[in-house]
């Protein structure tokens, strides 16, 4: 559809511009991130049989690869239901990380912030809304459904049919045996 081939394009191109500058300069983004990354890496240590990397310029980096990647395959159209979830994803501890709104005492630093909150949260629920799109199609569960109804019926059939062969199989034995004695 048309729509999908425009709208797809226009919500990747934030995360992808996005991507590419952090990627160029991460330290910028490094002191934003760094109390999300503490949190996220204390909690994985504490349930994770593994240390998980501390270093919060690799994390910056890791997600704005996935920003990169994951916003171009969805601005082409490729996987476009998995490359929204990954956006979805990365954009959580972005938003938390970096529109911390309600630390600024400045209400017009508040405001800037909390309208970046808002426009990312936006940007979430237009990416849980194409991570859902089936464009159309029946979702996977309603085919795995139809598909499982539809071996049962093609094995209940192959049954009967077996079925009815050996019944004739055993009435042409038993006349067969009949002749014989």
């Amino acid at each position: 559809m048309l729509v999908r081939r425009i709208a797809r394009p226009l919500l990747a191109s934030s995360f992808l511009y996005g991507g590419i500058d952090t990627l160029r300069n991460p330290q910028t983004r490094v002191p934003g991130a760094a109390p999300v990354v503490d949190t996220i890496t204390q909690t994985a240590d504490q349930q994770l049989p593994v240390q998980v990397p501390r270093d919060v310029e690799q994390w910056v980096r890791i997600d704005a690869g996935i920003k990169v990647g994951a916003g171009a395959l969805f601005a082409l159209g490729k996987f476009p239901r998995l490359s929204a979830l990954a956006l979805a994803g990365s954009i959580v501890p972005t938003t938390l990380a970096g529109h911390r709104f309600w630390e600024h005492e400045d209400p017009e630093e508040r405001f800037g912030q909390l309208s970046n909150f808002l426009k990312n949260a936006g940007l979430l629920g237009g990416l849980l809304i194409a991570a859902v799109d089936t464009e159309g199609r029946p979702s996977v569960g309603y085919r795995a459904k139809r598909a499982a109804r539809r071996a049962a019926e093609s094995t209940e059939k192959t049954y009967d049919k077996a079925a009815k062969r050996a019944a004739k199989a055993q009435k042409k034995a038993a006349k067969q045996a009949k002749k014989a004695s």
